[in-house]
C-alpha cells in the first residue's frame, strides 16, 4: 500500500484549530459496541473479563473446596431410615354390659367428631413417655451400636470413596432382628420419675431422630426412623409401633384393670368377715343356749323394735319442726314467711290502697295537697297501710307461735319416746339379750354374703369386660431393615459445593478487579476518564522485539544498537505497527479544517512509556512523507538524545534561555538520518524548566518550526508530577495522554486529564500502551490485518494527497 505523502494544511490563524467549540467536543467519535446493551449483560460481560484475568484463582478456589467437600462427605457415614406403619382406628367401647343392649358397638371418640384424638395419638407416638419405655425394653444405655454408630462401622477412607460413587456393601440382616420383627413387645413397664430422668438423654436422642407423619384421607401413621446402623433403624422403629400398640391397650384395659383389682380386695376381705361372723354366731349360741329365735315367741323384741320405729320417726319428725323454727329465726325469713302467709287475705286490701293512692295522684293534677279532698285521701291510705303493717305484725306473730308451738311438741314426743324405747329396751336386754346380739350378728352375716355375691357378679362382668376389649390401635407394616442409605448426600452436597465455590471465586476475582485502581481496557478509559481510546499498544516480549530491531534498516549506527524505543518501519505488519498506524489515522482526523500541526505526548506518571509513543507516532507520521520534527520538551529526564544517539548540548533549553534569530533556530535542530526525523533534543538541564516554558520564546519557536515542518511532536515531563506539560499543551493543537495499561492509576490519570483540561488543552484522546492482549484479540487483529492488507491492494489508501499540504 502507498502511504499518503502529504499533510493537510493548518490555518495560520489561532492556535486553537476548529475554534473553541471543537475544543470541547471529543476528537474521536466513540462507536461503542455495547451501547445497545442492557446494564445486566454490560456486568455479564465484566464478570466473564475477570474470569478470564483470574482464571487459575477461580479454578483453584472451585477444586480446593470441592475436594474439602468430597474428603468430608467421603468421611460422612451413611444414614438409614426404615418405615413402619400403625392403623389407628376410631376410639369404641364393646362392654356386654352396656353395648348389649341395642346390640352395637358405642363409639366413645370418634377422630370425625373429635379431630384432636388423631393428633394426640401422633404427639404419643414421639413423647418421652413412650419413648422412655422403647429405651429401657432395647437396653439403649448400653448399646454401642446406637450410642456410637460410626466406630461401630469403622469405614476406611477407601471404602468411604467407594461409599461416595455408590460401591457399599449393604448391611445384613440379623437373627435377633428377625426374632424381635416376629415376637410382640412383653417386657414394658411404666417408668417412675427416677429411671425417667435417667433416661432421658436416650429419648431425647431418639425424638430427634423420629419423624411421624399421618397418611392422607387414610387412618394410617408412618413411623420413620433414621439411623447410621440400618439395623438399629429398623429395631427401633419396630419397638416404637409394637409399643405404642400395647400402650393403647394399657390404657384403655386402665380402668378395668383398677376395678378389678378393687373387686379382688374387697371380696377377699368380705370371705374372711363372713368366715370371722360365722364362726361367731355359732359360739354366742352355745355359750347362751339358744335355742329357736321365732318372732312369735319373742313379744319383747317385737315391741322394742316397734319403739324403735316410733322413736326413729319422732326424732325426724322434731327435727322437721326444728329446722323450720330455726329458719324463721334467720333475719328476713319470718317477714317473707309472714307475707307469703298473708297474702291471700291482704290482698283486697292491697287493691284498695294502690286504688287510693292513684286517685290522689289524679287529684294531686288539679289541686294541692291542702285540698280537703286530697286531705280524706291521704287519711284514708294511712289508715289502710297502718292495718296492713298491723296484719303483718299479727301474722309474723302466729307464724312464729304455731312453729315454735309444733317443735316443742315433736320435741315433748320424742321424749316420751326416747323414755319408752330406754325403758323398753333395758327390759329387753333383761330378758332376751343373748337372742338380740345373735340376731344382730345374723344380720350382719347375711349382709356381707349379700354383698359378696354382688361383687362376685361385677368380677365376673369385669373379667368378660376386660377379655373383650377391642385395640383399635395395631401395626400395619413392620419395619424392614434399610438396604440403602438415604443419606447423607453426597453427590449434592459435593455440587452445592462446586457451585459455591465457583460463585466465591468469581465473587473474589470480581472484587479483585473492583480493588484494581488501574486502567486496563479501553473501556475503562472510555467509562472513567471520558475520552477516547486512540489505539491500544500491545505488550511486546524480548522474542518479538529483538524481530523488530533486527528487521529495521540500520538498526546499528556507528557500531552501537539504537534505542528499543524505534521499533517500527514502514514494511511491518505486526499488531504493534498497526495500532501506531491506527493513532496516526485518528490524529490525523481529530481536527475539524485540517490535521494538527503540533502533537504533545505526555503521561501521568514516569515509566508510562510517553516517549517510546513519541518516537514512534513521528515515525509513523514520517513514513506518510511529512516532514516531522521532535522536540523534547523533558527538561527534567531527557532521553530522545540517547535514543537517536545525537548530541544533547545544543537544544531547547539554550534557545529558550536566550534569544536567536529564526535560522540559528533551525541551525541547532538536527536530522536522523535512518528515520527521516528530525530532532530538537532537551539541551543542557536548566534549573527552572517551568519558566523557560513558559516563556514568550516558546511560542516563536513553535511558530519557527511550524512553517518549517510539517508536524511537530513534543515530549513533555509527566502532568501529574510537573507543570512543564501543562504549560506546553498551551502551544500544542492537540494532547494524546499517554497511559500504562494495567498499572496507572485512575484518579492520577483523570487528576490529569483534568489539569489538562483547566488550561484549555485540546486532548485527542489516550494512548493505551503496553497492554496484554488476549489470544481473541489477536485472532481478531490477524483476521482484520489480513482484510486490511488485500482491501489495500486494490482501493486507494485512506488518506489521499489531494486531502494534504506540502
Amino acid at each position: 500500500m502507498k502511504e499518503p505523502t502529504e499533510l493537510i494544511e493548518k490555518s495560520n490563524g489561532s492556535r486553537d484549530v476548529g475554534g473553541p467549540w471543537d475544543r470541547s467536543l471529543a476528537p474521536y467519535t466513540r462507536y461503542d459496541s455495547y451501547a445497545d446493551d442492557s446494564n445486566g449483560y454490560s456486568r455479564l460481560r465484566d464478570y466473564w473479563r475477570s474470569i478470564r484475568k483470574h482464571v487459575w484463582l477461580v479454578i483453584g478456589i472451585v477444586v480446593l473446596l470441592t475436594g474439602l467437600t468430597a474428603v468430608y462427605m467421603a468421611r460422612q457415614p451413611d444414614v438409614y431410615e426404615s418405615a413402619s406403619r400403625v392403623q389407628v382406628d376410631s376410639e369404641t367401647a364393646n362392654n356386654p354390659a352396656i353395648g348389649a343392649l341395642k346390640g352395637n358397638p358405642i363409639f366413645l371418640n370418634n377422630p370425625s367428631q373429635d379431630p384432636t384424638y388423631f393428633n394426640t395419638q401422633i404427639q404419643i407416638l414421639t413423647s418421652a413417655g413412650l419413648l422412655g419405655r422403647v429405651a429401657k425394653t432395647l437396653d439403649l444405655e448400653h448399646n454401642q451400636a446406637f450410642l456410637h454408630p460410626q466406630s461401630a462401622q469403622n469405614l476406611s477412607f477407601w471404602e468411604s470413596l467407594k461409599g461416595l460413587i455408590g460401591f457399599k456393601k449393604s448391611q445384613s440382616k440379623t437373627k435377633e432382628q428377625e426374632e424381635y420383627v416376629l415376637r410382640p413387645n412383653s417386657a414394658l413397664s411404666n417408668d417412675d420419675i427416677a429411671e425417667a430422668n435417667h433416661l432421658q438423654p436416650y429419648v431425647e436422642m431418639l425424638q430427634s431422630q423420629v419423624s411421624v407423619k399421618p397418611l392422607s384421607d387414610t387412618r394410617i401413621i408412618e413411623i420413620r426412623f433414621k439411623h447410621q446402623d440400618s439395623e438399629i433403624a429398623g429395631k427401633i422403629n419396630n419397638a416404637i409401633a409394637d409399643t405404642f400398640v400395647v400402650s393403647n391397650l394399657e390404657r384403655k384395659n386402665e380402668t378395668t384393670n383398677n376395678a378389678g383389682d378393687f373387686l379382688q380386695r374387697r371380696i377377699a376381705d368380705l370371705q374372711s368377715e363372713i368366715r370371722s361372723d360365722e364362726e361367731q354366731l355359732i359360739n354366742y349360741a352355745k355359750n347362751h343356749q339358744i335355742l329357736s329365735l321365732d318372732a312369735s315367741q319373742n313379744t319383747v323384741v317385737d315391741r322394742l323394735a316397734g319403739l324403735n320405729k316410733q322413736l326413729l320417726e319422732a326424732e325426724n319428725d322434731r327435727k322437721a319442726a326444728e329446722a323450720a323454727y330455726r329458719a324463721v329465726l334467720a333475719p328476713g325469713a319470718l317477714e317473707a314467711q309472714a307475707e307469703a302467709t298473708s297474702n291471700k287475705s291482704s290482698a283486697a286490701t292491697e287493691a284498695k290502697l294502690a286504688e287510693l293512692k292513684q286517685r290522689r295522684a289524679q287529684l294531686l293534677l288539679e289541686y294541692t295537697e291542702k285540698y280537703p279532698e286530697v286531705k280524706d285521701v291521704e287519711q284514708q291510705i294511712a289508715m289502710l297501710e297502718k292495718q296492713v303493717d298491723q296484719v303483718r305484725t299479727h301474722t309474723e306473730s302466729v307464724v312464729k307461735t304455731n312453729l315454735e308451738t309444733s317443735y316443742r311438741q315433736a320435741l315433748q314426743k320424742e321424749e316420751a319416746l326416747r323414755q319408752a324405747f330406754a325403758k323398753q329396751r333395758a327390759e329387753t336386754l333383761t330378758q332376751n339379750e343373748a337372742a338380740v346380739n345373735y340376731r344382730i350378728i345374723q344380720q350382719q352375716v347375711e349382709t356381707n354374703k349379700s354383698l359378696l355375691d354382688g361383687l362376685l357378679q361385677r368380677s365376673k362382668e369385669n373379667e368378660v369386660i376386660l377379655a373383650g376389649t377391642p385395640n383399635n390401635v395395631h401395626v400395619v407394616d413392620h419395619a424392614a431393615i434399610p438396604k440403602t442409605p438415604i443419606g447423607p448426600k453426597r453427590m449434592q452436597a459435593i455440587v452445592l459445593a462446586a457451585l459455591f465455590a465457583l460463585i466465591a471465586g468469581i465473587a473474589l476475582a470480581h472484587y479483585l478487579d473492583y480493588m484494581d485502581d488501574s486502567v486496563r481496557t479501553s473501556e475503562d478509559v472510555e467509562n472513567f476518564l471520558r475520552l477516547p481510546a486512540l489505539t491500544v499498544i500491545p505488550t511486546i516480549g524480548n522474542s518479538a522485539r529483538r524481530r523488530l530491531l533486527s528487521a529495521m534498516p540500520g538498526s546499528k549506527r556507528n557500531g552501537h544498537q539504537v534505542g528499543p524505543e524505534l521499533l517500527l518501519n514502514s514494511s511491518q505488519r505486526s499488531a504493534l505497527a498497526e495500532s501506531y498506524r491506527q493513532l496516526r489515522t485518528l490524529v490525523l482526523l481529530s481536527s475539524a479544517g485540517g490535521a494538527p500541526k503540533t502533537l504533545l505526548v505526555t503521561s501521568s506518571q514516569p515509566g508510562e512509556g510517553k516517549t517510546t509513543t513519541v518516537v514512534n507516532t513521528a515515525m509513523i507520521l514520517a513514513q506518510t512523507g511529512a516532514k516531522v520534527v521532535i522536540v523534547d520538551g523533558d527538561m527534567r529526564r531527557p532521553r530522545l538524545h540517547s535514543i537517536f544517539n545525537v548530541d544533547n548540548d545544543k537544544g531547547l533549553s539554550g534557545i529558550l534561555a536566550s534569544k536567536m534569530s529564526e535560522r540559528e533556530m533551525l541551525g541547532w535542530v538536527q536530522q536522523h538520518e535512518e528515520s527521516s526525523l528530525y530532532l530538537l533534543p532537551s539541551g543542557r538541564l536548566p534549573p527552572n524548566p517551568a519558566e523557560l516554558l513558559g516563556s514568550d520564546q516558546i511560542r516563536t519557536l513553535m511558530s519557527v518550526l511550524e512553517n518549517t515542518f510539517t508536524h511537530i511532536v513534543i515530549d513533555s515531563p509527566p502532568v501529574a508530577s510537573f507543570t512543564d506539560g501543562v504549560l506546553l499543551s498551551s502551544v500544542a493543537d492537540g494532547v494524546l495522554l499517554v497511559v500504562h495499561g494495567g498499572a496507572a492509576s485512575r484518579h492520577i490519570v483523570r487528576r490529569s486529564r483534568q489539569l489538562l483540561s483547566d488550561v484549555g488543552a485540546k486532548i485527542f484522546g489516550v494512548v493505551l500502551n503496553n497492554v496484554t492482549v488476549s489470544k481473541h484479540d489477536y485472532y481478531y487483529y490477524n483476521q482484520y490485518r489480513d482484510y486490511y492488507h488485500s482491501a489495500a491492494d486494490t482501493q486507494p489508501a485512506e488518506i489521499s494527497p489531494s486531502m494534504v499540504d506540502s
